[in-house]
């Protein structure tokens, strides 16, 4: 745990994450979301891999996300890639109970082991899918907050579409080699103002507005 206070002490340092958000981290154990042999790295600033290609994204990443989201208590929050269902936890720790987070995954060994990583972190207020969350998905929508947790080519629109005005999207946008975290809060004529948050790399969007199908 000396590494996790570690980072806590670092952040506070180098970035403006706020007391909601550092209490979050502290609250959701990271040690469950990570492969068992993995455990002893669970606090190091480094991704982590998962299976077939897959990684936990690592914690100051997360954090950036998060905290760029500017999240309520009560919001609906609308996730791709859920990976372990760390990125989930986070966010539905700081969202609480009345909040709710929708995330959805291609790899149905990840949808297994991401509800049962968060039925383990005593975390009810996630829905876990399985199926292509390029599109989004429309019974759930609008949300108040969209994040993408794999590289794609672009915001695609149907999730533009389903966020409510001065909704906030992020992800990283570009190549598979590289890209730039960007942050879009959508204006009432359904176009995006634009933030970059530098340079990032993450593995590749799946389904039909990605780069792997």
């Amino acid at each position: 745990m000396e590494q996790k206070h570690k980072l806590i002490e670092m952040w506070k340092k180098t970035f403006d994450f706020n007391d909601k958000e550092l209490k979050a981290f502290s609250e959701v154990e990271r040690f469950r979301f990570v492969p068992k042999q993995l455990k002893h790295l669970a606090y190091y600033d480094a991704p982590l891999p998962l299976l077939r290609g897959k990684t936990i994204s690592q914690p100051t990443t997360v954090m950036i996300m998060t905290s760029a989201l500017e999240l309520k208590q009560g919001e609906r929050v609308f996730e791709i890639g859920t990976g372990s269902g760390y990125q989930s936890a986070i966010i539905a720790r700081i969202i609480g109970s009345k909040g709710k987070v929708i995330t959805t995954e291609v790899i149905p060994e990840l949808v297994i082991i991401a509800r049962e990583n968060l039925k383990k972190s005593g975390i009810a207020n996630v829905e876990v899918y399985e199926e292509d969350g390029s599109h989004g998905m429309q019974k759930e929508a609008p949300f108040d907050k969209i994040i993408i947790t794999a590289a794609c080519k672009d915001f695609p629109d149907p999730l533009v579409n389903q966020l409510k005005t001065n909704g906030i999207i992020i992800g990283p946008i570009g190549n598979q080699q590289e890209q730039q975290m960007v942050r879009g809060i959508k204006r009432s004529d359904g176009s995006l103002d634009l933030e970059f948050l530098g340079s990032f790399l993450f593995t590749p969007l799946y389904g039909k507005y990605g780069f792997e199908v």
